[in-house]
């Protein structure tokens, strides 16, 4: 009884307490940028410890006993507000003020913007505040779900998979030539003859403070465009001097439980070993050696990172940043088999029971980013990246080979090293003309060296006594080295102008016109050594693991086996001549954008003009004579964005656009690239696509770190291109305008939550965010289409299909756990991240074949990161913790026939930091 009587005295006292407090509310805007709203700004009760930070609306709330106080408002770089207020008890006061800048303080300004850039909530608000539709991922997050590369880093936001093994990434399931790839605004070549995209794996999220994700068309964008467009904004360091090192190290348990992790010897350990066709390679075996090296399959990395400002008088500053890091790892493919050249009827050509990739990967990242603040109107920035990044593998191949091993005894064994190198420079600069115009300007130029030297490859026959070379046909056993060279000059330029001013000193209207110009050209060159036995050499034993000991100088001098390229042999006087094709590629682009708010709803209406030229030529083993085809375009592509402020937290978007996607040059090059399970060739007859694109958006922001967004979205796309088996000897892959329509539709839904905030300081907090996107693709297959326009035979299977790479489902999930103590100087944020795709096709079905389909799975990563105080932190990240069998089936009539399995295992890794 008397815990009850204290119980409700002590619940009297609190109510009585509460109802005799006062609250006070308001809301703080930014008097330079047209009253908007000024989120993270500083409120505090003078003389005590009671304060509060406005949320991502620049709205606050205190609650204080009656009495007289005085309101400190503040935030960095503007002049600090003292409000005095007197509180009465149960009533409300309303204070709102927007604040200015400080003028001897501008550039401190900047301090703020640069540092929100990198945060999940800034970015939240600069995508509530754009009138265009897009989605960003900044360095915070990607730092909290264990992102260490862009291409992982673009699966994290809504409509977006990579496709398993590469950096390729499928936007709302279309795949790499429906999309494109910039830094600052400014292209990138990419580093890969056959995909139009630089492999986002190579850029280390070291290098940027976020990617912006364009997936609804604006004139400002280059007209090649129908997925989306991935935009890496580099770092620009602003604030007090740091230098950060980083040492870490990684374990895949599949390398680990190799027997022996062996690959080929010659490429250094770093990747940046450059290998040549050595000299008279048809009359003298001068290469390097077939034997292979063990390795200790234990990744590691290191980076060093810093940055400093610097006051050059009153307005000036010079920024400066600097990171240069290395990483190499090792990874395997266990548990596998293959298949190829499957007919309709599931006959296999060839019938690999086991089947294996490892490898090792480099890569080196270093960039210098240099900001120089001329005044508060005029900045100026240079950033120059490169990035070096290598991969040397062992592919292995048990089983059968028809006409070669049809017991199920064969061996395939390709080692590969690739290396390619990127040098990014750009210069960029931002003039405010008056109180109306801006000048917005940037050029590039940017140099790629993409090399494969030294691919080989033997196919062996176990017989009862031992191995043999393969002799049936003379590629089966060769040294493969690939070239190629890319330079792009690129250059944009903008000028926006202001009008119609409002009496709160705001603009209605803004006019923005521009130029973009690219201008690329491109140089391939292969040459393939093939390697056969003599006549009565041809039963000889071999060990596969020395091969050295039958390909020596030696047996070629006593005539052991021959060396002949695709144009024949020593006696043959071009025989060294490689296989080439080259690229030229112009683009000259115009657009006029008209923005104007009307209260609650702001329209863009946009208008963009083309001029696409595009020439390749080539002189290869299907056309040795040499060949050439021109492509010339002129696109006029209108777009409107729409934006409606249905509330403070919410806006309704829509967006209309005409794009057009280009063939690559490898697709329009008569060149043959072969494979071990498949061989691709190009098609001249190639040409572009036009496309219509849709966006319809609902979006609420109920707290600064939470959303919810709904979308749908729509694809028409004339004369869409697809990769298809062309009727050949060989099955053959080729590139085609495969039907005269194809559409995509769907749905998009994100949310991000706080679900706990264990105590007012945001030190405590559980959080979650999942996306998903569901579509629909179909596609018009037209086999007579195909044998009007092109000199290929097709036979198509279906009459319709999905679009290669479609996916009807992806979903990623997260959720995270943060604790920091010590007034933050220590933390601890722990997540669980979750992605899942559907089923997809790779590739579409012909002469009754069925389509080629990736199957779904999906992936689970741990992730901790802790800094133990303001200078030391380590981190802990445990990947695809599921570790589930990858598939890929042949859908076939008669049922699936699966081509390609095996598991990739845990990756473990470890890293140390500490920053001065």
């Amino acid at each position: 009884m008397k815990f009850k009587l204290l119980f409700f005295t002590l619940l009297l006292t609190a109510v009585s307490f509460s109802q005799n407090k006062g609250t006070i509310t308001g809301t703080l805007t930014d008097k330079d940028a047209n009253n908007q709203s000024l989120p993270f700004a500083n409120v505090l009760l003078k003389g005590t410890s009671i304060g509060t930070n406005t949320d991502i609306d620049g709205k606050y709330t205190l609650t204080v006993l009656p009495g007289s106080y005085t309101l400190q408002l503040s935030f960095v770089g503007y002049e600090s507000v003292e409000i005095p207020v007197t509180v009465i008890a149960n009533e409300t006061i309303t204070v709102s003020k927007a604040l200015g800048s400080a003028g001897y303080k501008l550039e401190d300004v900047v301090v703020r913007s640069t540092v929100n850039r990198q945060k999940e909530t800034a970015l939240l608000l600069d995508q509530k505040n754009a009138v265009e539709i897009k989605q960003t991922i900044g360095a915070q997050e990607l730092s909290r779900k264990g992102v260490s590369d862009v291409a992982t880093a673009v699966t994290k936001t809504t409509g977006i998979t990579k496709q398993e093994g590469s950096g390729n990434i499928f936007v709302r399931g279309l795949g790499d030539r429906y999309n494109s790839t910039t830094m600052n605004g400014l292209p990138i070549p990419s580093n890969d003859p056959e995909k139009k995209n630089i492999n986002l794996e190579i850029f280390s999220t070291d290098i940027l403070e976020y990617v912006s994700i364009d997936k609804v068309y604006n004139s400002k964008l280059y007209g090649d465009f129908a997925g989306g467009n991935v935009d890496i904004v580099s770092k620009d360091y602003k604030g007090k001097g740091f230098l950060k090192v980083d040492i870490g190290s990684k374990v895949n348990t599949n390398a680990i439980s190799e027997d022996n992790f062996s690959l080929q010897k010659g490429p250094g350990s770093f990747g940046f070993s450059a290998i040549a066709i050595p000299a008279n390679p048809l009359t003298q075996y001068n290469f390097g050696s077939l034997q292979l090296d063990s390795k200790t399959p234990l990744g590691s990395s290191i980076g060093i990172s810093g940055g400093k400002s610097y006051d050059l008088g009153a307005e000036s500053k010079l920024n400066v940043f600097a990171t240069v890091s290395f990483g190499s790892d090792f990874t395997s493919r266990s548990d596998g088999s293959a298949k190829g050249n499957v007919t309709g009827d599931g006959i296999v050509n060839k019938n690999f029971d086991t089947y294996s990739l490892i490898s090792y990967n480099t890569n080196f990242t270093s960039m210098a980013n240099i900001g120089y603040k001329m005044n508060s109107n005029n900045k100026i920035n240079f950033n120059t990246v490169f990035i070096n990044n290598s991969s040397q593998s062992k592919e292995e191949y048990t089983g059968f080979i028809i006409d070669i091993a049809n017991d199920g005894n064969g061996l395939i064994r390709r080692n590969k090293y690739e290396k390619n190198s990127l040098f990014i420079n750009q210069l960029l600069g931002e003039h405010k003309l008056g109180e109306r115009s801006k000048l917005n300007w940037g050029a590039s130029y940017n140099m790629i060296k993409g090399d494969m030297p030294d691919r080989t490859q033997n196919i062996f026959r176990k017989e009862p006594s031992g191995y043999v070379l393969s002799s049936i046909s003379f590629p089966d056993n060769h040294r493969y080295f690939q070239k190629l060279t890319e330079n792009e000059t690129a250059a944009n330029i903008s000028f926006d102008y202001k009008f119609n001013k409002s009496d709160d000193d705001t603009y209605n209207g803004k006019l923005t016109f521009g130029y973009n110009g690219r201008f690329k050209t491109r140089n391939f060159e292969a040459s393939q050594f093939n390697f056969r036995a003599t006549n009565e050499f041809r039963g000889t034993l071999v060990d596969p693991n020395n091969l050295d000991l039958f390909y020596n100088q030696q047996n070629f001098s006593n005539g052991n086996f021959e060396i002949a390229t695709f144009r024949g042999g020593p006696q043959v006087p071009n025989a060294l001549d490689p296989q080439t094709y080259n690229g030229d590629q112009f683009i000259n682009g115009g657009f006029l954008n008209t923005e104007y708010k009307f209260k609650k709803l702001t329209t863009v209406l946009g208008l963009r003009g083309e001029y696409i030229f595009q020439k390749v030529d080539w002189n290869t083993q299907l056309d040795p004579n040499g060949g050439f085809n021109e492509l010339e375009k002129i696109a006029f592509l209108p777009s409107v964005t729409m934006k409606y402020e249905l509330n403070e937290k919410q806006n309704l978007r829509f967006g209309f656009s005409k794009t057009y996607t280009l063939p690559q040059f490898k697709e329009r090059a008569l060149f043959v690239y072969e494979d071990v399970t498949e061989v691709k060739v190009g098609n001249p007859n190639l040409y572009a696509s036009d496309d219509y694109n849709f966006d319809l958006k609902w979006e609420m922001f109920p707290k600064s770190e939470e959303l919810i967004s709904v979308t749908a979205f729509g694809k028409y796309i004339l004369n869409p291109m697809n990769e298809v088996t062309i009727a050949s000897s060989t099955n053959d892959i080729s590139f085609i305008n495969t039907g005269d329509f194809g559409y995509v539709a769907g749905g998009e839904i994100e949310y991000r939550k706080l679900l706990f905030d264990f105590d007012q300081n945001n030190a405590k907090k559980l959080s979650a965010g999942i996306n998903a996107s569901y579509l629909y693709s179909n596609q018009d297959l037209s086999t007579e289409k195909v044998i009007k326009e092109t000199d290929y035979n097709v036979v198509f299977t279906d009459t319709q299909s999905k679009f290669t790479g479609a996916s009807d489902l992806l979903l990623n999930a997260d959720i995270s756990l943060l604790n920091e103590w010590n007034n933050k100087e220590g933390s601890l944020n722990t997540t669980l991240a979750y992605t899942y795709f559907s089923d997809r096709v790779y590739a579409i079905g012909t002469n009754d074949k069925g389509n080629l389909v990736d199957k779904s799975f999906g992936s689970l990563d741990f992730i901790a990161k802790s800094k133990l105080n303001k200078n030391l932190g380590i981190d802990f990240v445990v990947k695809n913790l599921l570790d589930p069998t990858i598939d890929r089936v042949q859908e076939n009539r008669t049922g699936d026939v699966n081509v390609l399995s095996y598991k990739k295992g845990l990756l473990f890794s470890i890293n140390l930091n500490y920053q001065f």
